[in-house]
């Protein structure tokens, strides 16, 4: 069932992708809306429905603003939505805050980084790649090869040598945008490590997550992986290190060729 799943959302992802737009817009904020109700749901709060439902409102107006290049609205309507949220609720306030402002970090960035319509597409290939193959390197590698544990206390499943074999594979994926005209070699080589590193950092951050509310999946949407949140925790920290990297080198209207082109 792993291997069924993802051999239907893989391509249906980067067909949308391809598309970009509005499509790409609509799935994104989907995807968010999910993201902030799993976080809910593993800080035990997924019952209260009007925190649940102001969080979602305030998602997808922001991806709205966002399509509308509004970015000074969509954080206004993010913030608003934070605040409105962690007041609907009793107990746990910080953690419904930080739920949505992960989710709208995700949001926020998946949107702007495509957006180019230059390269944005090539720029979100390369993260989603890069992402897929330190999670499918990193899981064969620990498997086939055990060893020590990276992190026991957060993953115990984790291991030192599957975090290197996504790493190695990350290179791999470098290499081949480069070989393929994207970029120079070595930026990219560089770019394919720290984005390895950071997709795995942010598997852990999930996992630690769920340990401190002794979870163990998000969800069970996805048959065979759990619930999104398992699926994009790396993902998420990736893409949003990607749109602050081509914000700093592009711009609000560059992100894409600011974090690609070097």
């Amino acid at each position: 069932m792993r291997v069924v799943a993802a051999l239907v959302l893989a391509p249906l992802t980067i067909a949308v992708a391809w598309i970009g737009g509005w499509p790409w817009a609509c799935i994104v904020i989907a995807a968010a809306a999910l993201l902030y109700f799993e976080w809910l749901m593993i800080v035990g709060l997924s019952g209260n429905r009007v925190a649940a439902a102001a969080g979602i409102a305030a998602l997808a107006v922001a991806g709205v603003c966002l399509m509308m290049r509004r970015m000074d609205l969509a954080f206004g309507i993010v913030a608003v939505g934070i605040v409105l949220a962690a007041a609907l609720v009793r107990e746990r306030r910080i953690w419904v805050a930080s739920g949505l402002v992960y989710a709208a970090a995700a949001l926020i960035a998946a949107i702007i980084v495509r957006r180019d319509a230059e390269i944005g597409f090539v720029a979100l290939m390369f993260v989603l790649l890069v992402v897929w193959v330190t999670d499918i390197g990193g899981y064969f590698a620990g498997r086939g090869i055990g060893g020590p544990k990276l992190w026991p206390r957060v993953s115990p499943k984790k291991t030192w040598a599957g975090a290197i074999g996504g790493l190695v594979l990350s290179l791999v994926i470098a290499a081949g945008f480069a070989l393929l005209g994207f970029g120079k070699m070595l930026p990219l080589l560089l770019l394919g490590t720290v984005l390895s590193i950071v997709s795995q950092f942010g598997d852990l951050f999930e996992s630690a997550v769920k340990r401190r509310f002794d979870v163990k999946d998000s969800s069970h949407i996805i048959p065979g992986h759990g619930g999104l949140l398992d699926r994009l925790d790396g993902f998420v920290a990736a893409i949003v290190f990607a749109a602050l990297i081509g914000f700093m080198r592009g711009g609000l209207d560059g992100v894409g060729r600011g974090f690609m082109v070097w």
